[in-house]
């Protein structure tokens, strides 16, 4: 299976995204939900944009800010790994998935890295 961004309706109508790798599992789900495909198009434009920047770990006592567009590397309240990633303009373009290590987490951005330059765009059914 190749990688690919999959456009699907959401409720109410509007639409998101998912960015699968080569293995089938989702490494990242759109930000927000949008109100057409082409407007979710211009997300996922947005993130192979975007998909090259730095990390901010956030897990690090005293961890540097990064200006945007950048990858925010966090702890959920359950103690999982996630990632954001954020647009020049701060907002959030792509979120993950819980991981039960910073190293699956980071292994995921990285998925992002190499996946979302070439993937193509698929509108399911």
């Amino acid at each position: 299976m190749a990688a690919k961004f999959e456009i699907k309706a959401a409720k109410n109508g509007e639409f998101v995204f998912d960015l699968y790798a080569t293995n089938g599992q989702i490494i990242a789900t759109g930000g927000e939900t949008y109100s057409s495909v082409d407007a979710a198009k211009t997300g996922v434009e947005s993130v192979r944009k975007n998909c090259a920047v730095h990390v901010e770990d956030q897990t690090l006592r005293g961890a540097e800010s990064i200006t945007h567009p950048k990858y925010e590397l966090y702890k959920d309240k359950a103690g999982e790994f996630r990632f954001r990633l954020k647009a020049s303009n701060g907002e959030i373009i792509a979120v993950s998935e819980g991981y039960k290590s910073k190293a699956s987490a980071k292994n995921g951005i990285a998925s992002i890295g190499r996946n979302a330059p070439e993937a193509p765009v698929v509108i399911a059914e």
